[in-house]
């Protein structure tokens, strides 16, 4: 389980194509993977990965990634050179900031638009395949693996909005973003549990 506070960047040193799977290696010069193991378990842009192999003499890490889960996310789009968003699974007693997510994306959601007021930036995201219906006014989201709320639900365009602080635009990836780019998304599983439930029950 992740809080979605990402605790920095990493780099994508190579990607090895294998049979059915890509091997993304992963820098280490943050030391977020200081005390790693494989089998791990590590949010990459808000995907749960597994550590398979650790070389931290080289200082890198390497993950595999399904071609399942390269379909429903932005993982097989990356380029060695690529910044990517990192977060280690959350400590049992530690504080959790965020929200839980379990990095189990949905898809991918596409940047509609940006616009900067000072330090901070607001996007409009539209969020595919009827699951507008999951989203709430001050809910939350995970985008590319940052817990964040929602500010505006506009269910007849299936958009939402959220703002980002200078903070999280210096720590992730989100400083480079771009109108038209893709972003992998988690819903909130409580939500997600309620809204199918009253559906269901409704629908009797």
């Amino acid at each position: 389980m992740y809080t979605g506070i990402v605790q920095g960047l990493e780099k994508i040193l190579e990607i090895r194509q294998g049979e059915g799977f890509i091997t993304l290696v992963i820098s280490n010069e943050h030391d977020f993977f200081h005390d790693v193991f494989i089998g791990a378990s590590v949010a990459v842009n808000g995907t749960c990965l597994t550590a398979t192999q650790i070389d931290l003499a080289a200082s890198q890490v390497h993950f595999d990634v399904s071609d399942l889960t390269l379909s429903l996310t932005t993982l097989g789009s990356l380029k060695t050179g690529d910044a990517v968003n990192i977060e280690r699974s959350a400590k049992v007693g530690a504080e959790n900031g965020g929200h839980n997510l379990y990095g189990h994306i949905e898809g991918t959601a596409q940047v509609k638009h940006v616009s900067r007021k000072g330090e901070t930036l607001h996007i409009d995201l539209l969020i595919p395949d009827g699951k507008i219906k999951y989203f709430f006014l001050k809910g939350f989201i995970g985008l590319n693996g940052c817990s964040l709320t929602v500010n505006r639900v506009d269910r007849d365009s299936s958009e939402i909005s959220i703002d980002l602080i200078p903070e999280t635009l210096r720590l992730t990836t989100w400083k480079d973003v771009k109108t038209g780019d893709a972003v992998n998304y988690e819903i909130d599983q409580m939500t997600r549990t309620l809204v199918d439930t009253l559906e269901h029950i409704h629908q009797k």
